[in-house]
């Protein structure tokens, strides 16, 4: 989906990107020419069948994985340019990660974990305790900053877990399957957060997700098959999924 004449340039644009592992025989085409416009604010959900890029592009779009081919921009800046320590600087500044496993440190508070990324920016310690105490209230975790991940829940260690990415007030928020192990009500409950830090902090959301009833909470659909680009179009469910 490209812009509209008089839109806003992209805050993500992709451009003839390829992702190609091995050589040879072994040559495997995970991406075969993506073209993607990605505005900022926007809330979008990344779908398609085990084995159709999906996963790959938003390795690429995180910044986790380069493109073999291809041009990447954010904010206008040559993603495949930069050097590993702008990549860092990249994601640390501009980008929250949120993974279906929740990743959170074992023995480590839920204040701490959340407090992780702005140590990583170099925070001072009172201003990573009151930015992390306040994005747990804002997850409905106030009261459990100091219980171990061991002592939550799934739904509470995915809230952590969310806490932790938009901590920074990151650009956009990556979230992969981040139901996948819960249950039906809890999934809704991660799911209006995300759709919270979306329309109430602007926080552009990219999502993705195997299940149609996540992916009714997005604006917009992009399905992959084969590598490419299937369909990429607004979500028709959207409205009547949020009302």
């Amino acid at each position: 989906m490209t812009g509209s004449a008089g839109e806003a340039a992209p805050l993500i644009r992709l451009r003839g990107v390829t992702k190609v592992y091995g050589s040879g025989q072994a040559e495997l085409f995970a991406l075969k020419g993506i073209d993607l416009d990605i505005q900022a604010g926007e809330f979008v959900a990344i779908m398609g069948p085990s084995g159709s890029g999906k996963s790959t592009a938003m390795n690429i779009l995180g910044c986790l994985d380069k493109p073999s081919a291809g041009q990447y921009l954010f904010r206008g800046v040559a993603v495949e340019s930069l050097s590993r320590d702008q990549l860092a600087r990249l994601r640390r500044r501009y980008l929250g990660f949120v993974f279906q496993g929740f990743n959170l440190l074992a023995r480590t508070s839920a204040q701490e974990n959340v407090e992780l990324p702005l140590l990583y920016r170099g925070e001072s310690g009172p201003q990573r305790h009151r930015l992390a105490t306040q994005a747990l209230a804002a997850v409905g975790l106030a009261g459990w900053e100091m219980h171990t991940p061991a002592e939550l829940s799934g739904g509470q260690q995915q809230r952590v877990a969310i806490a932790r990415a938009f901590v920074t007030q990151p650009a956009v928020l990556l979230a992969d399957e981040p139901t996948g192990n819960l249950d039906t009500q809890r999934s809704r409950e991660i799911m209006d957060l995300l759709r919270d830090l979306n329309r109430n902090q602007g926080i552009t959301v990219l999502m993705v997700t195997h299940e149609a009833d996540m992916a009714a909470y997005a604006d917009r659909l992009v399905h992959f098959i084969d590598g490419r680009i299937d369909r990429d179009c607004a979500n028709p469910l959207a409205v009547s999924a949020v009302a």
